[in-house]
């Protein structure tokens, strides 16, 4: 597939035509929400575009950083304009689950701060209720196997410590992640209570009420999505 019919890249590339001169952004992290950042680089070059972005991960910093996009932290600014940010899967009302690419407490940080989050994603990400992705849980090192049977008892499955090279995978915060086979979650905002309840979660993957537009690309274009 060219890079001019990657669903990905025109899903990405529709929402950063939202981005205007002077906001305050979010930048997402993920195969789809990095071809926004490199959208947004070439405005920034091209048409002097002036933004100032907070970055969901080392990697998205990294990529911004290197297509000279200012970066600023919570210390700098209070709220963001809007957040560009990719999904494992959208489902009714825009309920998304993320955190594949191990980023989920940043992501759902920058959301919460932002006045609108909107998501771009290929049709592939679509369902009709959450689940088939495994949900992401992160979770503080120090008893995490305690914390997973708390989370095995919550979400009806067993969890898998998320591995990299044979070892724990660490998130840029330091915790584990455990992926969760859910199966189909017949409602994600009470479960995203639950888990949100259990000493040693830190943070689920799902979001809720968050996203507020989604540019969606399959093969007719990119459909748009309000919530």
């Amino acid at each position: 597939m060219g890079e001019a019919t990657n669903p990905k890249r025109r899903a990405a590339e529709r929402a950063v035509e939202l981005v205007e001169d002077g906001m305050l952004l979010g930048l997402g992290t993920g195969s789809t929400a990095a071809w926004a950042v490199a959208r947004l680089g070439e405005r920034v070059r091209d048409e002097a575009l002036r933004v100032r972005c907070v970055p969901t991960s080392r990697r998205t910093e990294e990529q911004a950083r290197s297509l000279g996009i200012p970066l600023v932290t919570f210390a700098d600014v209070r709220r963001l304009d809007l957040t560009i940010d990719g999904a494992d899967e959208i489902g009714p009302g825009l309920a998304l689950i993320k955190g594949g690419g191990g980023a989920l407490l940043r992501e759902k940080l920058v959301a919460a701060a932002s006045r609108r989050m909107v998501v771009v994603a290929d049709s592939s990400k679509l369902v009709g209720r959450l689940g088939r992705f495994p949900l992401p849980v992160e979770v503080v090192p120090f008893a995490w196997e305690v914390t997973a049977r708390r989370v095995a008892e919550v979400t009806g499955c067993a969890p898998a410590p998320r591995r990299e090279t044979g070892e724990l995978y660490l998130t840029d915060n330091g915790n584990h992640v455990l992926d969760c086979p859910c199966g189909e979650i017949a409602d994600p905002a009470a479960l995203e209570r639950e888990l949100k309840l259990l000493p040693g979660v830190v943070e689920s993957g799902l979001f809720v009420n968050l996203a507020r537009l989604a540019f969606v690309a399959g093969g007719d274009g990119v459909e748009v999505i309000n919530r």
